[in-house]
């Protein structure tokens, strides 16, 4: 995806590329949805419209003509190659969270013979079960599981296929570097991160204390509040706050609201829970620093677990000072860079998250905002800016060794 879509890492990458003199030219799936809306560059865009048609018949028959057919990918090669028989390129950058449309970038790299370079945001391993497939299959006479295996295993043989073909990838974690180090020697960890010129630390006071979340849940095993929402009971049960005082607000989609309204309900703490639709990321920043403390929900880092997710939301909080709270801790490299940057909790216990909220409830109460005090040398390694710059050095090394 892409701005105005859901395209954080690559709307940021291409707004720091046109600062430094790059000239990126985006070839993209239209995705109805304007959350960036405010990171169109002036740059060309070209949108490839899947769904004209919205209905969920439309959906299947894409999405079968694709796992079978790679219908998506060819629609975004021809456009491709129109691009490049009007314009000289450089390299083509492939970012995805799966697969597609990684086979269109490596028949136009090498019908251009240009460089190719990979990033790769989310991968198939990561997850706990088939949360990888953008939509809840429908019922397709009890075949849903089979279907859910052959698309997982086509998604890798290609994925794997391409990553051994490319110049250089990049990922956004240490788990994911040693996870695709097999496939492409030449990769290098480059984290999704904040821009600067947008979030930044505000002292702004407010009338209640909020643990804000942003997001989607995906499902109680890749992401469980349980920590969090027993400690807010037993907190309640010995009326160290109201629902005046403390509220949980959720800026989720409609499919995660009715899971935490269902887990909320089992712990008895439906009356501290409000619920929003997602905003635009222009007005992220400000619900951020209005907050006590922003929440980050995962899980252990295990064989059954969500494995290297460390997102974009992660290092916005880190760039607004405030405490952060991660749910169940992952024990692995999201937990290491919040003890890293001292920027909050990564909580293995109820316990350490009731002593958690009560501090920082209790700073609330005197001055009616809260702020933590991360290491700001560590939390600067996070910058969209830093990171276009390692973008950049990885850009003109891989065009020299093209030469």
């Amino acid at each position: 995806m892409f701005p105005p879509a859901f395209g954080p890492r690559m709307g940021y990458l291409c707004k720091y590329l046109k600062q430094s003199g790059w000239e990126p030219t985006v070839i993209t799936e239209h995705i109805p949805d304007t959350t960036f809306t405010f990171l169109k560059g002036d740059f060309p865009v070209i949108y490839i419209d899947y769904y004209k048609n919205k209905s969920k018949l439309a959906w299947i028959k894409i999405f079968l003509l694709n796992l079978f057919f790679n219908y998506k990918d060819r629609k975004i090669y021809k456009e491709a190659l129109r691009q490049i028989q009007k314009q000289q390129f450089d390299l083509i950058l492939c970012s995805t969270y799966r697969t597609y449309p990684l086979l269109a970038a490596q028949k136009t790299a090498q019908k251009a013979k240009l460089p190719l370079i990979v990033d790769l945001r989310d991968i198939i391993e990561q997850y706990t079960g088939a949360e990888f497939i953008s939509y809840p299959l429908p019922r397709l006479f009890g075949l849903e599981k089979q279907i859910v295996s052959i698309f997982r295993k086509k998604n890798l043989k290609q994925r794997n296929r391409v990553l051994r073909q490319a110049n250089y990838v990049t990922t956004v974690s240490p788990w994911h570097v040693e996870t695709l180090k097999p496939y492409n020697a030449n990769i290098s960890l480059i984290y999704n991160g904040y821009d600067p010129d947008i979030f930044y630390p505000e002292a702004i006071e407010s009338d209640r204390f909020y643990i804000t979340y942003t997001g989607r849940l995906l499902s109680i095993a890749m992401r469980n509040p349980e920590l969090l929402f027993l400690s807010v009971r037993r907190l309640s049960d010995e009326h160290f706050f109201t629902s005046d005082t403390f509220r949980m607000r959720w800026y989720v989609d409609e499919a995660s609201r009715e899971i935490l309204q269902h887990e909320a309900e089992k712990c008895g703490i439906a009356e501290y829970m409000s619920y929003f639709g997602y905003i635009p990321a222009s007005d992220v920043p400000t619900v951020l620093n209005e907050s006590s403390i922003l929440l980050l929900l995962t899980n252990k880092a295990d064989a059954s677990g969500p494995k290297g997710i460390m997102t974009t939301k992660f290092f916005e909080a880190l760039a607004v000072e405030k405490p952060i709270l991660c749910v169940r801790g992952d024990e692995g490299c999201l937990e290491e860079v919040i003890r890293r940057t001292q920027a909050g909790l990564s909580a293995h216990t109820e316990e350490e998250v009731y002593q958690f909220i009560k501090k920082y409830y209790l700073q609330w109460k005197a001055v009616k905002h809260v702020t933590s005090n991360p290491d700001r040398g560590e939390v600067m390694k996070f910058s969209r800016k830093e990171q276009a710059a390692d973008f950049i050095r990885i850009f003109e090394q891989t065009i020299r060794a093209n030469e």
